[in-house]
């Protein structure tokens, strides 16, 4: 078997969303729709930044290989002596 990457996990969950949106607007109501803008925004974003805040959470939580900080906000490069 193979593992997915981390960038696949991310268009998992961000196709997710966007569809959990469009099934709320259509059900409940249709500001349930700006979930998805956000979602359609923050990848945008991440596309002409390189930042996304999603990477970063899942780094912080050890997963994919990332490391779990200290929790004192210093990076590890802060840490070295």
């Amino acid at each position: 078997t193979t593992r997915m990457k981390m960038g696949s996990h991310i268009r998992v969950l961000a196709g997710s969303l966007v569809l959990l949106s469009l099934v709320l607007t259509l059900l409940i109501n249709p500001w349930w729709l700006s979930l998805a803008c956000f979602v359609a925004l923050n990848l945008v974003q991440s596309a002409f930044t390189g930042f996304c805040a999603l990477e970063t959470m899942f780094r912080e939580m050890g997963w994919f290989g990332g490391s779990r900080s200290s929790g004192s906000g210093e990076t590890k490069e802060e840490r070295r002596p």
